[in-house]
């Protein structure tokens, strides 16, 4: 794929100026493509360990909580980020409308929406 034309780059790693052979290289040399592959992976690798790390101390899914309808006290309180407290407080100024079912208190995600609103 490369050609006849030299095309002036600068490296997306160490931002030295450069000649391409072609239109698609980002680095001045392999140890510089090398070095950029490395940071980015272990920035992969930290992202999801917090990730993971989150998941586990809470305990629920981000992604599950917010395709559901109907969100228990603890799922509100992290779709939120307010604590049980404050959210019996909301409940008992009526600014969230709560359900109890079989013992179990539930919140319709539009009374949320409409809080945020």
């Amino acid at each position: 794929m490369s050609s006849s034309i030299l095309i002036p780059k600068i490296c997306t790693f160490c931002k030295t100026p450069f000649i391409a052979k072609t239109t698609v290289t980002k680095f001045c040399s392999h140890s510089c493509s090398k070095k950029s592959w490395k940071i980015n992976k272990r920035n992969e690798k930290i992202i999801t360990a917090q990730t993971e790390e989150y998941e586990k101390s809470v305990g629920i899914d981000y992604t599950e909580i917010q395709s559901k309808e109907f969100l228990s006290i603890k799922e509100t309180c992290l779709l939120l980020g307010i604590s049980r407290m404050s959210l019996h407080r909301y409940i008992k100024n009526k600014l969230i409308i709560s359900t109890a079912l079989n013992g179990r208190v539930i919140i319709q995600k539009k009374s949320i929406i409409k809080l945020l609103k």
